[in-house]
């Protein structure tokens, strides 16, 4: 099997986009704010936007199921309040806990949380607990910076966000760390604010002792690891300045590394550096970089391809595919064999 760990759903038909731009119209006239009612979205709608696009994709490419979350890009937590993004995560973990239950055997949720700066993450809980008792929900996305791009949030390791680890433990959930839209012009949206946060949380992680608090804590950290596995010894030797033990103990039995990386040798690399174990397949299809790659002639997040090319071995290429997905995903592994797979 073929398990995608990080797939959006970033095809999502237009009345969301639009409902979305009167929310925020409405925060600064109360009179444009639209009802959760006032969205109506068909079933046909939904199998529309999906069969045309991630599942022609998926059948096109022979990927078999993608853990699927709501658009990035469009969580946005650095807009109005709380109550702003409550009302937005809901609406955005239905249509996708929707589009699973259409596709059962392709389609599984990851949650948007409603953070918002400066908010005690405890008040995502009662969304995070929705998402996974009435959704099945086997993960949750979590933003580090919910300022977009401001970092005004306090590192990953401190305690404000152990509210959040807790029931990550109790559910047996990991959590994608992925910030969202840049609201800071220094920092294009995908091209930098994503890769900088990546880098960023695992360098937090490094710095700290998190793991001996929540030994069972899981995190991904998407996007290849941001800059993390391509300057591996500046970060070994960083670790050991600060006298932390060895990455591989101290970080790499909680941190893992998905392949949305966009060319062989970038694959290459991540794969000869961190361990098979620490890798999961994903592609981040109709995402960030949708275009075909003039050098190869195939499309630049057709990810599988570059897992077939490199230099793996059968058990390790399985691994990366599905073994890793099933361990690090401990209610997606229960999913499938409840379903006999």
């Amino acid at each position: 099997m073929i398990i995608d760990i990080h797939g959006h759903y970033t095809t999502a038909p237009g009345a969301l986009e639009a409902w979305r731009n009167r929310q925020i119209a409405g925060l600064k006239d109360a009179t444009l704010a639209p009802k959760v009612s006032e969205l109506q979205i068909s079933d046909d709608e939904l199998r529309e936007s999906i069969e045309t696009n991630q599942l022609a994709k998926m059948r096109e490419r022979g990927s078999d199921l993608t853990i699927f979350s709501p658009r990035a890009s469009f969580m946005a937590h650095h807009i109005g309040d709380f109550n702003t993004s409550a009302t937005w995560a809901a609406i955005c973990n239905e249509l996708c806990h929707r589009v699973s239950k259409l596709f059962p055997d392709h389609f599984i949720g990851a949650a948007m949380l409603p953070q918002s700066p400066g908010v005690d993450p405890a008040t995502s809980i009662a969304e995070l607990e929705k998402c996974v008792k009435e959704y099945g929900f086997v993960a949750i996305n979590l933003n580090p910076d919910p300022s977009g791009g401001h970092w005004t949030s306090p590192p990953l390791t401190d305690r404000h966000w152990y509210p959040i680890y807790e029931k990550m433990v109790e559910y047996d959930i990991p959590a994608m760390i992925h910030v969202s839209t840049s609201c800071n012009a220094c920092f294009h949206t995908t091209g930098a604010h994503y890769i900088n946060a990546d880098t960023t949380a695992f360098m937090q992680l490094l710095q700290g002792d998190l793991f001996k608090d929540f030994p069972t804590l899981k995190f991904i950290i998407p996007h290849g690891g941001g800059a993390a596995p391509y300057h591996w010894g500046r970060y070994r030797g960083l670790a050991q300045e600060m006298k932390k033990p060895p990455l591989k103990d101290h970080l790499l039995n909680n941190i893992f590394f998905d392949t949305c990386v966009y060319h062989q040798p970038g694959i290459d690399l991540l794969t000869k550096v961190i361990p098979v174990e620490n890798v999961l397949f994903a592609s981040e299809m109709i995402g960030a970089v949708r275009g075909i790659d003039p050098e190869t002639g195939h499309y630049y997040d057709d990810t599988k391809r570059y897992i077939e090319a490199a230099s793996l071995s059968d058990e390790d290429r399985h691994k990366i595919f599905e073994g890793n997905a099933r361990r690090v995903y401990p209610r997606l592994d229960a999913a499938l064999k409840a379903k006999g797979q």
